[in-house]
C-alpha cells in the first residue's frame, strides 16, 4: 500500500512504525535500524509528540484477559453531547471516545475491569443522566483487526529485515493470561507511560527492578497487556474518520470481517451483537475518499446487507486521556 504524509515525513513513519512493533524499544536499537542518529530519533520522537499526539501508552486486552468490552452509541441533546463525552473520558474503563452525528451522539469504547463497572456505567450512570435520550450497546464478540496490530503497518514504512531486526524477543508465554493484583501497580505506571524507564517503573511500583522486568515481560508475552501508539491521524492527512455499523449476513459474518481486515481503510474492525453484526473504523484523506471505500470496495464486498455510517466530528479520547507529566 502507497500513502503519502502531509505533515510526517518518510522517517516520522519508519519511527512510529517502529514503535508499533516495540514501544519500549530504546532510540538507540530503532536509530540503528533505521541508519540514522540516536540524537535524531529522539528529536523526532520529540516533536512527534508535541505536534502529532504521538503518545506511548500500555492497554490492557480486554481479549485476551477473557472480560467484556461494549461500543456504546449514546444520542444526546445536542447541547449535551461534548459534557457527557468529556466527562466518559475521565473513567479508566473507557477508550476511543467521539462526537457523531453532527455532534448528537456520542460513541464510545468501554472496557470494563469487572461485572460491577459495567453494571455501574450501563445499568446506574448512563440511564439516570437525562439528557441521553437513547443507549445502544454493542458487546464486542470477536475482534478482526486492531489492539496489538497498528493501523501505521497498513503504510509499509519498513523492510522485512527492518521489522525483525525490531521485532520484541519475548519469552514463550507459560503463565495464564491475567493481571494479579500485585502487577496493578505497573500497569498503572505503564498506563500513564508506556516508555517508564526500569528505574522510574521501579520506584512507581516498590519492587525490585529486576522483578520489574520479569513482571512486564510476562504480561507483554502473554499477551494481557501491549503497549500501544497513540497519534493524529489527521497529522498523517488523514483528516475523515468515521464508525460503521455493518449487518452482514450470518454465513458470511466471519469471511465478511477478515476481508475488512486486510482494507488500508480499515483501522479497527469486530464483530459484535446489537442491530448490526459488525463494526469498523475507516479512516480516509477526506469525505470523498471515505464515499469512495463506502460505494466501492465495501459496498461490492459479498456478504454485506447493510451499513450505517456515522461520521466523526472530533475525538475527546483516543487510548488515554490525562497527558502525562513527564
Amino acid at each position: 500500500m502507497e500513502m503519502e504524509s502531509h505533515t510526517f515525513d518518510k522517517l516520522d513513519l519508519q519511527l512510529v512504525a517502529a514503535l508499533e512493533l516495540d514501544a519500549r524499544a530504546p532510540f538507540s536499537r530503532i536509530a540503528a535500524v533505521l541508519g540514522v542518529s540516536d540524537q535524531t530519533i529522539a528529536r523526532r520522537f520529540r516533536r512527534l509528540s508535541a505536534e502529532g499526539g504521538l503518545r506511548v501508552v500500555a492497554v490492557r486486552d480486554a481479549e485476551r484477559l477473557g472480560q467484556s468490552q461494549w461500543m456504546l452509541r449514546l444520542r444526546c441533546a445536542p447541547d449535551s453531547a461534548e459534557t457527557i463525552a468529556e466527562a466518559l473520558a475521565k473513567r479508566p474503563d473507557t477508550a476511543w471516545i467521539g462526537l457523531a452525528s453532527g455532534g448528537t451522539e456520542v460513541v464510545c469504547m468501554t472496557r470494563p475491569r469487572s461485572p460491577g463497572d459495567h453494571d455501574d456505567l450501563l445499568l446506574g450512570k448512563l440511564p439516570r443522566t437525562p439528557s441521553i435520550m437513547e443507549i445502544r450497546a454493542h458487546q464486542i464478540l470477536n475482534r478482526f483487526f486492531g489492539g496489538p496490530t497498528g493501523w501505521i503497518s497498513r503504510f509499509d514504512a519498513l523492510t522485512d529485515e527492518q521489522i525483525a531486526a525490531l521485532r520484541p524477543r519475548l519469552p514463550d508465554p507459560s503463565g495464564p493470561v491475567r493481571i494479579d493484583p500485585e502487577d496493578e501497580p505497573l500497569v498503572a505506571a505503564l498506563e500513564r507511560d508506556g516508555r517508564a524507564t526500569y528505574p522510574e517503573l521501579q520506584r512507581a511500583t516498590g519492587r525490585s527492578e529486576s522483578v520489574v522486568k520479569r513482571r512486564l515481560a510476562a504480561l507483554l508475552a502473554s499477551g494481557a497487556v501491549y503497549v500501544d501508539v497513540e497519534y493524529h491521524a489527521e497529522t498523517l492527512g488523514y483528516a475523515c474518520a468515521a464508525v460503521l455499523w455493518i449487518t452482514a449476513a450470518p454465513a458470511a459474518l466471519h469471511s465478511v470481517g477478515e476481508a475488512l481486515a486486510t482494507h488500508d481503510e480499515i483501522a479497527f474492525a469486530a464483530a459484535t451483537a446489537g442491530p448490526s453484526n459488525i463494526v469498523v473504523t475507516a479512516v480516509a484523506r477526506d469525505t470523498a475518499g471515505l464515499y469512495a471505500y463506502l460505494s466501492g470496495r465495501l459496498g461490492t464486498l459479498e456478504g454485506v446487507q447493510h451499513v450505517e455510517t456515522t461520521p466523526f466530528l472530533r475525538r475527546i479520547k483516543q487510548l488515554t486521556y490525562a497527558r502525562p507529566t513527564r
